[in-house]
């Protein structure tokens, strides 16, 4: 009997082993609207077609004394009808089971996968497969393919780019994974002290040694703002997804001379803010943001290949910041703190952390515990986070079939993610209160700009969902 293959997780991956729960899952979730209802049998077909192609994909997750690893298994994933809520949880840790699921419902494929699997960018390929065959099948005639899988990212899918990248020496064993993302949570708290917030001058022109140059500075005269709100009856998440014109945004973004996704965190900011009932002489109001590595380091890799920042912005009673001024720091953040630069400063820090001899021979429990503790940590010091997963395209022959697509993940406090394809771009706001004051705020402050927006919710409480069966 051949033995069975296994990788270890990488970097990126341990911190959401332990900070996983019942509220945030750690599972994101990628959707298509098509024409009609969706055949399940052409689903299962274009599934089976994807998934002889993406090996990774055959992983499930194992245990060991010290690490946690990948193992390919011979499990077969099977399309269902959607029955559970959005993002439910996907890794149990005594069962053996695949660690992405593909779901449908009415006229919409939905994609889940647990982030220790891969992230964004690298599910969005399986993604984007996977509705190609499934329009080819459904809808296309037998001599028209969809899109056929890039060879690269099919052969290069499983490495880790991190040990590509990063890693100095080629010891690669998962307890110094373990422990990149222990010191990746520790920075991420580090860099909420670095940010000079609302400072609208650059320092010098090296907006890198300007980050540096604010390290150590205490927080103890700033108040980081948390959102409270009253938790859903069994801890579903509320999602609202909001559909608008990119071309009508992107013009308005222009006008304040930032990208889109600076003008619509400023604006997310704005609204959180503004409703926010108690106003105290200071509040912070910091934004957690995922940067996708590849734009930086060029890998094909599916596995999780990423890093974090914190942007911030100090209200004050005496005058509140306008939204040209918090473009503007948002920006000049932005751009510090995505610099290749600083980027490989900051991997590189957490990568040689991983070689301290204690933490390398700590059983994998005690690993989780610290990470937990930690990451409840710097939960404290982040207000609400973001993702911005970029275009989806199709291949001419499949982007008529395909009525908008929607990206989303599970919270542990209110956050929205991004995606656009063709001219429609979805915002989907995930939280697990019952509330909705920030995205009806958000949704006033665009249409106040003349931007026409669809929203759409999905039902939470017990009288919603009471509504839902009459």
């Amino acid at each position: 009997m051949e033995k069975q293959k296994w990788v270890r997780l990488d970097n990126a991956s341990n911190i959401f082993l332990a900070a996983k729960n019942d509220v945030d899952t750690k599972v994101f979730r990628l959707s298509a609207e098509l024409e009609d209802t969706i055949n399940p049998r052409h689903l299962q077909r274009a599934l089976d077609r994807v998934y002889e192609q993406y090996a990774l994909y055959h992983s499930v997750l194992r245990r060991g004394i010290f690490w946690y690893y990948l193992e390919e298994s011979e499990l077969k994933p099977v399309v269902r009808r959607e029955t559970k809520p959005p993002c439910a949880p996907i890794y149990h840790f005594d069962r053996k089971e695949l660690l992405f699921r593909v779901l449908y419902h009415k006229n919409r494929v939905h994609l889940e996968v647990f982030h220790a699997l891969s992230d964004g960018t690298g599910a969005l390929w399986f993604f984007e497969d996977l509705i190609s065959e499934y329009v080819s099948f459904n809808y296309l005639k037998p001599n028209k393919t969809g899109k056929s899988s890039d060879q690269k990212r099919i052969t290069n899918q499983s490495e880790d780019s991190f040990a590509r990248y990063f890693r100095k020496s080629r010891q690669k064993n998962f307890t110094k994974a373990a422990l990149s993302a222990l010191e990746k949570v520790y920075l991420d708290r580090e860099v909420s002290k670095e940010i000079n917030t609302n400072k609208l001058e650059p320092h010098a022109d090296d907006t890198t040694n300007e980050l540096e140059s604010n390290r150590g500075k205490n927080k103890k005269n700033q108040h980081i703002y948390r959102i409270k709100g009253t938790r859903t009856p069994d801890n579903r998440m509320r999602v609202i997804e909001l559909e608008l014109s990119l071309k009508k945004i992107i013009e308005l973004a222009k006008q304040y001379n930032v990208s889109l996704t600076v003008y619509l965190i400023a604006l997310y900011i704005v609204a959180i803010y503004r409703t926010k009932e108690e106003k105290k002489s200071k509040t912070t109001v910091t934004i957690s943001v995922p940067v996708n590595l590849r734009q930086f380091f060029p890998s094909n890799s599916a596995r999780n290949f990423f890093t974090t920042t914190h942007l911030a912005i100090t209200f004050e009673n005496e005058r509140e910041l306008d939204l040209i001024e918090i473009c503007q720091v948002i920006s000049r953040q932005l751009k510090a703190q995505t610099s290749r630069e600083y980027l490989e400063k900051r991997v590189d820090r957490f990568i040689s952390f991983e070689l301290n001899p204690f933490i390398r021979v700590t059983v994998r429990p005690l690993k989780d515990l610290i990470l937990k503790v930690i990451n409840l940590s710097n939960n404290r010091n982040v207000t609400v986070a973001m993702s911005n997963l970029g275009k989806v395209s199709f291949p001419s022959e499949v982007t008529p079939y395909v009525q908008g697509i929607y990206f989303h993940t599970s919270a542990i406090r209110p956050q929205f993610c991004m995606v656009s394809h063709e001219d429609c771009l979805t915002l989907s706001f995930t939280t697990p209160f019952i509330e909705t004051d920030i995205q009806k705020k958000f949704v006033e402050l665009l249409t106040e700009q003349s931007i026409e927006v669809i929203v759409g919710t999905n039902r939470v409480t017990k009288e919603e969902l009471e509504r839902k069966k009459k």
